[in-house]
């Protein structure tokens, strides 16, 4: 039965809200037991495919189509546009019944008009109880949330790394136990479908969402992204969140640098260098995908049908739900010109294999256009049926018929401060030691006053980056709890050690003369997307000088980079001590503090090479040789794919095989002996390469096939035991037009363990 809502145009606010629409939530929001005589789309019990044919035959056109359009909070809000504000009947009404839209999502910077996690849970549940009661069928909306780094757009909530620096840790069962985190987080505030993770490789540190990747390595990227699916996708919280992996596909390497350029890659690279990651981390299971919002070799991938259809669904097997990026659907006619007018545009995407429109703004105009799409013949009804199947699916999957609503009591306990363990074990082992002259680190009971300094040792802002609260990072005038790496330093500080702070470059030069050591934190500052392109990712001049202005003292000198990409270091790049924090998050004063301190053993190890110069970007560790011998023509980073220290002493021998000669179809079973030399208990990442000696086509002078982490006490020795598909061995074969497919090329290779240049020979035959 069709119930029409009343025409208030008075907001509705918190509880009351709810009650006034008529639905008393209590408990975790269980909808009843179906009576006998229950439509089967309503029946728990029923398969999720019968569930889905039944519905689906029940829906108008217009209710089909109002489930592929994505819209943003805002339109449910104030004026129904950007005026925020508390929610408003007419605009619910407009949205979710007039247009039935299939999804609600808050992106960066859009959180409730009051901003905790009960405050988010009680609005999901009044737009999911909206749209549950008024909407003919009772349907209920996917509720979307860009949660990067934890639930990151929620006051309260934790904030773990940036994936640039949990790619760092080589960590991936510590990167699934985060997403876990994120995932109780997420589900107790009604937000279930997360965007998330990043699938990208980092290739082009101008880029502005560098950050946002794991690795300039395809397989560190692909392995920490499946984890990463799994992590968000485990319901054992009992509500299920879908992950989205993104922005499919090759996102990361725009032509000029700069965010949503078009890219161009050969078939080749585009095959063996972009995809893969995309690929592990769909197979870990992941429920959605987002489009990538650039074009790849001329075509905007959100009107690919190579991409979208042919590789996703026909080699990769992938069976969810594809959502656009932001307003993409429509950038088809107003940016790229690929469409002649918006129902083209609608017709363009869908055809492509996009199923879902984040369509942010106008729900109205996307069902219009994506109507007269079919009404010209451009877009048939069976691939509108075949969308909405996968949309309904996809909330079948998530329980939202049964479960659509959550226990707001709970949220604020289950948000508020959760996991910060967690969160500092995560910023300590991300944190990479690149520099440590004379074992300056860790600081000894000899080190009795401490001078901290730079404009990023007491600023949390900085040290979250972007995606935090807002999405060019924490508004002004809102303040996030989290630890500074200066309270960290205070904090942590043994007996007899003072921390002096400093904020000004003068004062603080002056004090390291009667101190010990100093400390100073630099980087840059918070951004996201196109607004953080940075064509000259270097260290400023000014904090490049007050570097310089504290070395002039002869003092020991150790800079701590808050950062979200390898800057360019200048004159900063020779002090005592290095330390790359990236984006800590909420916790990352404490672990600097414990890793200065030698509370902590540093274990990162770069996910992503460092350049030492602009103009060497991009730089990445797998550039093909060549024959130019010119300065910098080959790889010459500060520092190396791989790099890092220890405070203790390690030692890998070289790899040992099962076997030396194998099949391509096979896995070698790989044995690495390390010791810790050194005089403290410590953790080695021990990465496994492979080189080719003679190939018909380029390849790396060596590439990733495998990584492990191993635990030694001091003075211990042990194995690292790894299994390397031999189909990592494979690329691309053929001539310049990359026409022929992934091959594992017989002949000789030789495995590499960790830095070493010399290492085991085998076979493939």
């Amino acid at each position: 039965m069709h119930l029409a809502p009343p025409r208030l145009r008075r907001p509705l606010t918190g509880l009351a809200g709810l009650a006034l629409l008529g639905t008393a939530l209590t408990g975790l929001g269980a909808a009843p037991a179906p009576a006998a005589d229950t439509a089967t789309y309503l029946n728990s019990r029923a398969p999720i495919p019968d569930r889905v044919a039944d519905l689906l035959r029940r829906m108008t056109l217009k209710e089909k189509i109002g489930q592929l359009d994505q819209l943003a909070l805002v339109t449910l809000q104030g004026t129904c546009n950007w005026s925020g504000g508390a929610l408003n009947q007419d605009c619910l009404h407009s949205v979710l019944v007039d247009n039935a839209a299939g999804s609600i999502l808050s992106g960066g910077g859009m959180p409730p008009q009051v901003n905790s996690p009960k405050d988010w849970a009680e609005l999901t549940n009044q737009v999911q109880n909206y749209a549950i009661t008024y909407s003919r069928l009772h349907i209920p909306i996917l509720y979307g949330i860009d949660a990067v780094h934890g639930h990151n757009n929620v006051l309260g909530a934790t904030m773990f790394p940036q994936q640039i620096g949990m790619g760092a840790t080589w960590d991936p069962a510590l990167e699934t136990a985060v997403e876990q985190s994120t995932q109780r987080a997420v589900a107790a505030t009604g937000t279930t479908w997360a965007f998330g993770p990043v699938a990208e490789v980092a290739r082009d540190q101008r880029w502005g969402r560098y950050y946002e990747a794991f690795s300039e390595d395809p397989l560190l990227t692909g392995t920490m992204a499946a984890s990463a699916v799994r992590g968000l996708q485990d319901g054992s919280s009992g509500t299920q969140v879908a992950a989205t992996v993104k922005h499919f596909a090759g996102y990361s390497q725009p032509l000029n640098g700069h965010d949503r350029v078009p890219a161009d890659y050969s078939p080749r690279y585009l095959q063996d260098t972009i995809l893969p990651a995309y690929q592990q981390a769909i197979a870990a299971g992941a429920l959605s995908v987002m489009a990538d919002s650039g074009a790849v070799n001329g075509v905007p991938v959100t009107a690919s049908h190579e991409l979208l259809t042919d590789v996703l669904r026909g080699r990769y097997h992938f069976d969810g739900v594809v959502v656009s990026d932001w307003s993409d659907v429509r950038s088809l006619q107003t940016a790229y010109h690929v469409a002649a007018d918006y129902p083209e545009a609608v017709a363009e995407a869908v055809n492509a294999g996009v199923d879902m429109a984040m369509e942010p703004t106008d729900a109205p105009g996307f069902s219009a256009a994506a109507l007269t799409a079919v009404q010209r013949g451009l877009l048939s009804r069976q691939r509108i049926d075949q969308a909405v199947s996968r949309v309904l699916t996809l909330k079948f999957r998530m329980g939202l018929f049964e479960h659509p609503y959550v226990d707001a009591g709970r949220a604020d306990a289950v948000v508020n401060g959760a996991d910060l363990g967690l969160a500092r074990k995560a910023a300590t082992e991300s944190a990479v030691l690149l520099r440590n002259e004379h074992a300056v680190l860790p600081f000894t009971a000899a080190t009795h006053r401490l001078v901290v300094t730079g404009p990023s040792a007491d600023n949390l802002p900085n040290q979250l980056g972007g995606w935090s609260i807002g999405w060019q990072g924490v508004p002004n005038g809102t303040t996030v709890p989290g630890v500074t790496v200066l309270a960290g330093l205070k904090a942590g500080a043994p007996a007899g050690t003072t921390v002096d702070y400093q904020p000004d470059p003068t004062a603080a030069a002056a004090a390291l003369k009667e101190a010990d050591a100093a400390v100073v934190v630099v980087g840059n500052t918070p951004g996201a997307e196109g607004p953080n392109d940075q064509p000259n990712p270097s260290l400023s001049a000014e904090q490049q000088a007050q570097v310089a202005a504290l070395q002039a003292t002869g003092k020991p000198v150790v800079v701590v980079v808050i950062a979200d990409r390898p800057l360019v270091l200048g004159s900063a790049a020779n002090t005592a001590g290095l330390l790359m924090a990236w984006l800590p998050g909420t916790e990352g004063g404490d672990a600097v503090a414990d890793l200065l301190y030698g509370k902590a053993e540093p274990s990162g190890r770069l996910p992503v090479s460092w350049p030492k110069a602009i103009g060497n970007e991009p730089e990445f560790y797998t550039q093909l040789p060549g024959t130019n011998g010119g300065t910098d023509s080959g790889y010459s980073p500060l520092f190396a794919f791989g790099a890092g220290l220890s405070y203790t002493g390690w030692q890998t021998g070289a790899p040992g095989l099962d076997r030396a000669t194998v099949r391509s179809d096979t896995t070698l079973q790989v044995t690495v002996p390390v010791t810790n030399s050194g005089a403290r208990d410590g953790d080695l990442v021990v990465p496994v390469y492979v080189s080719q000696a003679v190939s018909k086509v380029l390849t790396p002078p060596k590439w990733l096939v495998g990584f492990t982490r191993v635990h030694l006490a001091a003075g211990a020795s042990g194995t690292a035991n790894l299994n390397v598909p031999v189909s990592l061995l494979a690329h691309t074969q053929g001539d310049i037009t990359g026409a022929g497919h992934p091959q594992v090329a017989p002949g000789s290779y030789t495995l590499l363990a960790g830095d070493a240049t010399t290492g085991t020979g085998f076979t493939v035959r």
